[in-house]
């Protein structure tokens, strides 16, 4: 397989992104993972599986953590991912996760990483079935046309595991040491709390394995 030069990844610490930096390590020769945190509960302790994540696929093609940051503060004010309060529980729905705008603000910050660092490929491990509204191919392809505009320069945002369930992801990234991906809405420190949507959604997908 023929490389392609560098890709920028939004890595959560996730097994979905640990899929996807996987992936994009067998395609690109070089891979720059990014952390975007916006004072939400649950960043302490992705950041932290993350690391463990990143030292354990070390590779001179895997570039060092890039942790950017902009608070939501103001946006998300007193909504439950950022207070801890009425998050949404194990038996909830996948919408009671929504969180306004995500992977707009997600792909805002990408870009402009992206754009100044000569970068041109954008990867984001959104996974067939997502109901929100910012991770359509429509989305994507608008974002990807603004982002270039604004930036003066062509970008291109790319979700390689769109029509891809959790289960066929999961599958393909068996080499991965993906029991150091953390996935949770209220951890307890560095812990998850077994009590939430993202906490029983790894629990399903540990099972259909």
């Amino acid at each position: 397989m023929t490389r392609q030069q560098k890709a920028v990844v939004l890595a959560s610490g996730g097994m979905d992104s640990a899929a996807l930096l996987g992936w994009a390590l067998r395609r690109y020769t070089q891979v720059q993972p990014v952390y975007s945190r916006f004072g939400l509960r649950w960043e302490r302790a992705e950041l932290y599986w993350l690391k463990k994540f990143l030292h354990a696929i070390k590779t001179p093609r895997l570039l060092p953590l890039e942790v950017l940051e902009v608070s939501t503060k103001n946006l998300y004010a007193n909504h439950w991912s950022r207070t801890g309060k009425h998050v949404p529980g194990y038996r909830s729905s996948d919408p009671a996760v929504y969180l306004p705008g995500r992977n707009a603000l997600l792909l805002s910050q990408a870009a402009v990483y992206a754009a100044t660092h000569r970068c041109s490929d954008i990867l984001i491990g959104t996974l067939s079935g997502n109901p929100f509204p910012d991770a359509t191919l429509r989305f994507f392809k608008t974002m990807e046309r603004a982002l270039s505009i604004a930036l003066g320069t062509p970008l291109h945002v790319q979700a390689p595991f769109r029509r891809m369930t959790k289960q066929t992801v999961l599958r393909s990234s068996r080499h991965l040491p993906l029991t150091l991906a953390f996935s949770c809405l209220n951890p307890r420190g560095h812990r998850p709390c077994h009590t939430c949507n993202k906490c029983a959604e790894h629990d399903r997908a540990i099972k259909s394995q």
